[in-house]
């Protein structure tokens, strides 16, 4: 997986998350983030990390969205540790 396959990948994950009011407020009442700074900060990396980290917390949601897209749950991690090299994957699974 390329850095640019672990961006994309993270922007399914937003836009799987945004298309979704259940799981977007669960995501905005587990995160923090005020929900009127979706916007200004949908495109940063530390919110597309977020949202992996969302969905590889919660296995349910994970293998929903690895179905939708048509992914091994396992690209999650891959795309993770690729935006986010210098943590080591034990911290986050």
């Amino acid at each position: 997986m390329t850095p640019q396959d672990a961006t994309n990948l993270a922007i399914f994950a937003v836009q799987h998350l945004s298309g979704d009011n259940e799981l977007l407020s669960r995501f905005v009442a587990l995160s923090g983030i005020d929900p009127s700074e979706l916007r200004q900060i949908a495109d940063s990396d530390a919110f597309m990390i977020a949202v992996l980290d969302f969905f590889m917390a919660d296995e349910p949601s994970l293998l929903a969205f690895a179905a939708s897209r048509g992914l091994n749950p396992a690209d999650i991690s891959k795309a993770r540790a690729i935006l986010e090299p210098n943590q080591p994957l034990e911290e986050w699974t």
